[in-house]
């Protein structure tokens, strides 16, 4: 069925009713989602049937055309304040949510730990020598501690996510949001990354991932979610990918298991 998951006691984050699109083109139409404290949501369908928008919308990456958006009870979207504390509404909103990109997003001219310390020391305007003790604890988290001192270049494309993993977990987040986060790896680091993604989730971490990595929905996910035409076209637990209802999420497990 086109339509939503249902929000239930718990909720951390809920969209209602959002639409966007992009000039002529609609790309998301009227989706309702919410994800529950502790919860793994994985989001999965084929590429530009809305996916990556939907997540953004989690954030105010991308801000909807219309619906709403409430984090913690407190609603973020839409809003009429002033410009100014409209902008300090979103820095608060996205002080909670980590964000996990495709490509990876770091600092070239800076080592992974300045990477990781930067939104630390202006953000959260911690002192140099705390960010420093919480940088290098969450890259040691992620299996980075004898690479503190590497710039972008000196990495891995899977060493390079882990430090935008760290750079996110760094911040206290109370949901983590993963874009397509080993899309734009070699097949052979791709593991190291799930790894530390599986980890979080094990620790309790909330997560939204949008991903192809099937192996990963079926281990890690809660509630699954396929998205097609800008619709959430059918929703559940793990037993989707064996036994889908609708025949396009039944024609892309087909294609890519």
């Amino acid at each position: 069925m086109d339509g939503e998951i249902t929000a239930t006691q718990g909720t951390l984050l809920e969209l209602r009713d959002v639409h966007k699109s992009f000039g002529h083109i609609d790309v998301i139409k009227g989706v309702s989602l919410s994800v529950r404290k502790g919860e793994h949501v994985v989001i999965f369908g084929p590429s530009g049937g809305g996916k990556s928008t939907l997540l953004r919308m989690m954030n105010l990456l991308e801000v909807p055309d219309s619906g709403s958006l409430t984090f913690e009870g407190k609603q973020y979207f839409p809003r009429t304040d002033s410009v100014l504390n409209r902008a300090r509404v979103l820095q608060q909103l996205r002080s909670q949510i980590g964000m996990v990109f495709q490509r990876f997003n770091l600092y070239p001219h800076l080592d992974a730990l300045h990477n990781v310390t930067l939104a630390l020391t202006d953000v959260k305007k911690m002192s140099g020598k705390a960010a420093r003790k919480k940088a290098e604890a969450s890259l040691a988290e992620v299996g980075l501690k004898d690479r503190m001192d590497h710039y972008p270049a000196q990495l891995s494309g899977g060493q390079q996510q882990r430090v935008a993993i760290a750079r996110a977990l760094a911040m206290d987040p109370k949901v983590m949001l993963f874009d397509e986060p080993t899309s734009a790896l070699d097949p052979e680091l791709i593991g190291e990354v799930l790894g530390v993604m599986e980890r979080l989730a094990h620790e309790g971490m909330t997560m939204v991932v949008v991903t192809h990595e099937m192996g990963f929905a079926r281990r890690v996910g809660d509630h699954l979610i396929f998205v097609s035409g800008g619709v959430i076209a059918e929703s559940g637990g793990k037993e989707i990918l064996a036994s889908p209802r609708e025949q396009r999420t039944k024609a892309f497990l087909e294609a890519v298991l």
